[in-house]
C-alpha cells in the first residue's frame, strides 16, 4: 500500500457508499465531496482545482467519476512518470476500477486492492503487470529502483523472451510469474552496493543505511555522499540522516536531508557529554535493529542494517507545534491549512470545548482538553510533547492571534530559555475571528479603521480598559468588543457603554452577533441609544460603529451595515 493515504474524491451522494467501502481499505483515507452536494470528510468547491492541488502534493487519487474527467483535469500537470502519484478512476457504483497514472508508484497494486474490496476485476493494461503479475519497476516501501531507464530496458528484454535470476532478498517477487533461470544473462540484484557498470542488471537498493553526523555543519550532504561512495554504497540505499536533537532547528540539516532525499531524525544526547554527540555514539543510541558501522567517527558514521530501516524507528522526528484557529465554528470557515494540520497531528491540545469542535479525530490521535484558564500550562505541555518528536496542534477559536493561544505559546517559548523547545518547528496559522465573521454577516462595518477590545479584566486592570475605550471612542474608531459581559462581571458593559456615549450619538449603529458560525447563530442590529447589557452575553460579539457607519435595507427585507472607505467627519 502507498505510504500516503489516498484522497477519495466524489461528486455527489450517489458515490458515497462506494467511497466508504474503499475508505475502509485504507486507514487514514478521507472522502472529499463537492460542497453543497454531499456530506463528506473534506469539502471542496471546484473539482479541477482540487484534483490538481492533491496531485501536486503527491497524494494518491481515487476519483469516483468518468476517467475522461480526471484526465482532462490533470493533463496540464503530466510530465515526469517517475514522480507522479497513483491516480485511479472508479465507477460510482463500484463496477469498474481503472488505473490511470502512477505505474511506478503502485497504481496497479492499488487497483487490485480496491477491486478486491469492491469484488470486481481491475482494468489493468500494463504489459509487464499482465505478463508477470507485478510491476518489477515498483519495489515496495523500503526499496528504491536504481535507474528507471535501465529498468525499462530490462523489462523490455524480459517481454522479448529473456529469463532472469534474482540475487539478494526480494520476497515480494516470490509469487511473480517471472521467467527464471539460474544461469540467465539478466539479473535482478537487491543490494545496498552502488551500480558496478553492468547493463544486464536491474538494481534495487534496500534503504538499509543510516548516516549520522555530530557537529558537522558545512556541506553535510557532500560529506555523507563521500562516506557512502568510499564504502561502495548507493545514495539510494540511505534511509535516514541522524543528528543530535539540539540541532533540530538548523536549516543546513533540513537542506541536507532534502538533497539526499531521506528522512531527518534526531537523538537526545547529554548536553555536557561531547563523546555522546559523536556520530558513532548517535547510531548506538538511536538504532533499534542489528547493524554494522561502516564508517568511523568523523565527520560521518554509517550504519548498515540487514534489512530496510523504517526511519520512524530511528531516534525521533523534529517536533512540530502548529497553533490554529477554528474560525467561528462553521467548518466551511476553517482555513484548509488548519484542517491539514489537524489531520497530520499526533496530539491536539486546547480548551475542552474548542477541542471537541475540532474533531472528529482518528483513534491514533491523542487529545488533551483542559480548562479555559490553563493557557500557560497548556502551552508548556505542547512544547514538551513537540520537543519529544510529536506533531502537536494547539487549538483556539476564531484567529489564534486575537485574544487566543498564539500569544501564550510565544510567551512560554520566550520565557523558557529551553533549547529543546527552541528546536521545535513552530507555525501559527490564521483563522477567521469572531469580529470578522460577525462583520461579514452584517455587511462591512469594519470597512474603515477599527479596533478590537476585550472587556475582560481577568488579565488586565479595568482602569486600563476604560482608558483605551476613551481613546478609541474619541478617535471615532469602529469598536469590536470581545468578552463583553459575564455572570462574574455583569456591570462592565454598561460602564463601557457610558464611556462610548460620551463621544457617540445615540443613533450610532450597533451590530450584535451571537454564536455566529454555529448552530442557532444570529446577527441583529440596534443603536447605541437602545443597546442594553441584558441584550448581550459572553457569546455575543458587539460592534459599535463610527460616526459614519450606516445601515440600510434592500426591499425592506435585507438590512446591511457598512462603514465607508472614505472619512469626512460630520
Amino acid at each position: 500500500m502507498n505510504a500516503i493515504a489516498p484522497a477519495i474524491v466524489i461528486l455527489g451522494a450517489g458515490a458515497l457508499d462506494t467511497a466508504r467501502r474503499i475508505q475502509a481499505r485504507y486507514p487514514g483515507a478521507q472522502v472529499h465531496g463537492l460542497s453543497g452536494r454531499v456530506d463528506a470528510d473534506v469539502a471542496y468547491t471546484e473539482l479541477n482545482a482540487h484534483l490538481r492541488d492533491l496531485y501536486r502534493r503527491g497524494t494518491p487519487l481515487v476519483a469516483l467519476c468518468a476517467a475522461g474527467i480526471v484526465i482532462r483535469c490533470l493533463a496540464p500537470l503530466l510530465a515526469d512518470k517517475g514522480t507522479e502519484p497513483p491516480v485511479l478512476a472508479v465507477a460510482e457504483d463500484g463496477s469498474a476500477v481503472v488505473p490511470l497514472l502512477g505505474g511506478l508508484a503502485g497504481v496497479n497494486r492499488m487497483a487490485r486492492e480496491i477491486a478486491d474490496a469492491l469484488d470486481v476485476t481491475p482494468a489493468i493494461t500494463t504489459s509487464g503487470e499482465l505478463r508477470f503479475g507485478t510491476c518489477v519497476l515498483n519495489p515496495p516501501d523500503g526499496y528504491a529502483l536504481s535507474s528507471l531507464a535501465q529498468g525499462k530496458r530490462f523489462v523490455s528484454d524480459l517481454l522479448a523472451g529473456e529469463s532472469t535470476r534474482i540475487e539478494g532478498e526480494a520476497p515480494w517477487l516470490d509469487n511473480a510469474q517471472l521467467p527464471r533461470s539460474a544461469d540467465a544473462r539478466l539479473a535482478i540484484r537487491v543490494t545496498p552496493q552502488a551500480w558496478n557498470g553492468s547493463t544486464d542488471e536491474l538494481l534495487i537498493h534496500p534503504r538499509s543505511v543510516v548516516a549520522a553526523i555530530g557537529d558537522l555543519d558545512e556541506d553535510i550532504a557532500g560529506h555523507v555522499q563521500g562516506a557512502l561512495s568510499a564504502n561502495g554504497i548507493a545514495t539510494l540505499a540511505l534511509a535516514a540522516l541522524l543528528a543530535p536533537v539540539e540541532r533540530a532547528g538548523e536549516a543546513a540539516l533540513t537542506e541536507a536531508a532534502a538533497t539526499l532525499g531521506v528522512a531527518l531524525r534526531f537523538v537526545a544526547t547529554p548536553a555536557t557529554a561531547s563523546e555522546a554527540r559523536k556520530p558513532h555514539a548517535l547510531i548506538s543510541t538511536a538504532m533499534r535493529v542489528p547493524h554494522e558501522i561502516l564508517a568511523g567517527d568523523t565527520p560521518v558514521a554509517l550504519a548498515l542494517a540487514r534489512a530496510p530501516v523504517d526511519p520512524s524507528s530511528v531516534g525521533q522526528a523534529r517536533g512540530r507545534l502548529c497553533v490554529i484557529g477554528l474560525g467561528p465554528g462553521d467548518a466551511r470557515l476553517l482555513v484548509p491549512a488548519a484542517r491539514e494540520a489537524l489531520d497530520a497531528a499526533t496530539d491536539v491540545l486546547g480548551y475542552e470545548t474548542y477541542v471537541t469542535m475540532a474533531g472528529p479525530f482518528r483513534a491514533d490521535q491523542r487529545v488533551h482538553g483542559t480548562d479555559n484558564r490553563e493557557e500557560m500550562q497548556r502551552a508548556r505541555h505542547a512544547f514538551e510533547l513537540a520537543a519529544g518528536g510529536a506533531s502537536v496542534v494547539m487549538v483556539s477559536s476564531g484567529d489564534p492571534g486575537v485574544f487566543a493561544m498564539a500569544a501564550a505559546v510565544l510567551e512560554a517559548l520566550h520565557e523558557s530559555g529551553n533549547a529543546r523547545w527552541a528546536s521545535v518547528e513552530l507555525e501559527i496559522l490564521p483563522g477567521v475571528s469572531a469580529a470578522m465573521a460577525t462583520a461579514a454577516q452584517a455587511g462591512a462595518p469594519l470597512g474603515h479603521d477599527f479596533c478590537m477590545l476585550s472587556l475582560s479584566d481577568n488579565l488586565k486592570p479595568w482602569d486600563v480598559i476604560e482608558n483605551r475605550l476613551r481613546h478609541a471612542a474619541s478617535a471615532d474608531l469602529v469598536m469590536a468588543f470581545y468578552n463583553p459581559v459575564s455572570r462574574a462581571r455583569p456591570w462592565q458593559l454598561d460602564r463601557a457603554l457610558d464611556i462610548v456615549r460620551e463621544f457617540r450619538a445615540p443613533e450610532t449603529t450597533v451590530v450584535l452577533g451571537r454564536d455566529v458560525g454555529r448552530p442557532g447563530g444570529a446577527v441583529r442590529h440596534t443603536s447605541l441609544g437602545e443597546l442594553r447589557s441584558d441584550m448581550v452575553d459572553m457569546r455575543t460579539m458587539v460592534i459599535i460603529g463610527s460616526s459614519l457607519t450606516r445601515a440600510f435595507s434592500v426591499d425592506g427585507k435585507v438590512e446591511w451595515v457598512y462603514t465607508p472607505r472614505w472619512y469626512r467627519p460630520l
